[in-house]
């Protein structure tokens, strides 16, 4: 026997639950060019009637996007929902606090409904409880649900769209505990307005689905008891509390980087014990999900720095965040995938921030192609394959040790059943950056046969990535001979510093 293999056992008896298809969703901000040369770019050869790239809209098509949250992020604390109303050429340009922009608001609640349909999606709408309040967010959700015969409602209409947008997917607020959220507010003040703002959208239509800020990230001195004292504000008035993390690698700590899963499952299972001690102290039988709605790898460090040097001079949609992924980035949101997944009982929306340019799985130019980052990948073929019931894996095998998180398992992995036909994905990642790593499946009580598929992406450079000059540098590939089903055990090597996605029928 290896010691060196890394082994798991797959049951259906044991599963962690179903997906919910919005853990696949993402999150379009005006931050950049997320959205102008990026979703919305009229004149593009590519633009369709409205003004929308439809060449991007192909590749979020591709990419299996569900909801999308919208319109920030912090741009929406400072944001005027009705700025974005009513014909585009009569719509005020504004400053944008949060990313030191001018906006043109060219781009506003019509065409985002638009390029959501557009893209098979479902919108995930917040409101701005920075600067405005319960009144705004009212107003907001009579304009763009109520049928017709009240003043907002026909409001809209009068813009062109007869229909109600029938958003469902509500966010009271972002980041609110953050210092560099216009209007950001202590957790009492927050928690009372979130529970106003809830009780109040609820009376005109019961059944929304609201998500409550949560602090900004496990890092904050407020985490924890900023989501004790907000829900016990308003825990029987909403769905979900929100969670926020990215990763980056530091100071050329790639061990560590590649472990950063390690980080976001457990800030999960703590946001999931805070929720149920609040629930326990209140004796609800009420359970809050979780929408873990920003998430990705994002050299933070990078941006602050250059912010420092040049804050910002009130451009349109200057370049930022535009981080340009490699493979290493590629396995470490892979192994984020991987760590959502595992928590699917729980976890019943995630956002990728963002869609488009801005820390995002697709790249465009001004009035040239839009193309693939080596993030695209692991997003599609999970969204694509990780539907149904996620199976219950606890990997035994190899570790190493990291600067810190201590030591972590080489492999990451999780499976997802599909229900209709019984075929299992596994999805895994194989964290050495050097040795490539025997993997060992038992399967039991599963009707499959044969392996469909093995893809891997993984690169003899770890920094490969895909560029304007070479677009197609970077793409998963099948895997050597060798990933074998046979006796009710799968087996196979997992090459190093990879994502791989093998597929049992």
């Amino acid at each position: 026997m290896n010691d060196r293999t890394a082994r798991i056992t797959l049951d259906p008896a044991f599963a962690v639950g179903d997906v919910n298809p919005r853990l696949f969703g993402s999150f379009v901000e005006h931050l950049g060019r997320c959205v102008y040369t990026g979703v919305y770019e009229p004149g593009h050869p590519a633009a369709d009637e409205a003004g929308l790239r439809t060449d991007v809209l192909e590749l979020v098509r591709e990419l299996g996007v569900t909801a999308i949250r919208y319109p920030g992020g912090n741009f929406v604390s400072g944001y005027k929902w009705e700025d974005g109303t009513g014909p585009a050429e009569d719509r005020p340009r504004r400053l944008d606090l949060a990313w030191r922009s001018t906006e043109t608001n060219r781009f506003g609640l019509a065409e985002y409904i638009d390029f959501v349909a557009k893209a098979g999606g479902e919108p995930m709408m917040a409101v701005n409880l920075g600067t405005r309040g319960v009144a705004e967010a009212l107003e907001l959700q009579e304009y763009a649900n109520h049928p017709g015969g009240t003043e907002l409602s026909e409001r809209r209409i009068a813009h062109g769209a007869k229909d109600p947008y029938g958003i469902r997917l509500w966010c009271l607020g972002n980041e609110m505990d953050g210092p560099w959220q216009t209007g950001h507010k202590t957790a009492e003040e927050y928690g009372r307005l979130a529970a106003e703002t809830a009780r109040a959208m609820r009376q005109i239509d019961p059944d929304v689905e609201l998500v409550a800020c949560g602090s900004s990230g496990q890092y904050m001195p407020t985490f924890a008891a900023w989501e004790a004292t907000v829900l016990a504000e308003c825990y029987d008035l909403v769905d979900h509390i929100s969670l926020h993390a990215y990763y980056e690698e530091k100071d050329g700590d790639r061990g560590s980087f590649l472990a950063s899963a390690v980080d976001m499952e457990s800030f999960i299972e703590n946001v999931i014990a805070t929720c149920d001690h609040v629930g326990a102290r209140l004796k609800s039988k009420k359970r809050i999900n979780l929408s873990f709605d920003e998430w990705n790898v994002w050299y933070l460090s990078r941006f602050q720095e250059e912010a420092e040097r040049n804050p910002g001079t009130w451009e349109e949609a200057p370049r930022l965040l535009e981080d340009n992924y490699s493979v290493t980035d590629a396995v470490v949101f892979g192994s984020l995938l991987i760590a959502l997944l595992r928590h699917a009982d729980r976890v019943t929306v995630a956002c990728l921030a963002q869609l488009v340019n801005v820390i995002a799985p697709i790249l465009t130019e001004p009035g040239g192609p839009a193309w693939r980052q080596t993030t695209f990948f692991p997003f599609a073929q999970a969204s694509r394959y990780g539907r149904g019931r996620v199976l219950t894996v606890n990997p035994a095998g190899p570790v190493y040790e990291t600067a810190r998180y201590g030591e972590v398992p080489l492999l990451h992995a999780t499976a997802v059943q599909d229900e209709e036909t019984g075929a299992v994905t596994v999805f895994a990642v194989n964290r050495s950056q050097t040795e490539p790593l025997p993997l060992e499946a038992a399967l039991h009580g599963l009707s499959v046969g044969r392996v469909a598929e093995h893809s891997v992406l993984a690169d003899a450079d770890p920094e490969a990535r895909n560029t304007l000059a070479e677009p197609e540098r970077v793409t998963p590939h099948a895997a050597g001979e060798g990933t074998e089903l046979a006796d009710g055990v799968l087996r196979t090597v997992l090459e190093p510093l990879s994502w791989n996605v093998i597929r049992l029928v």
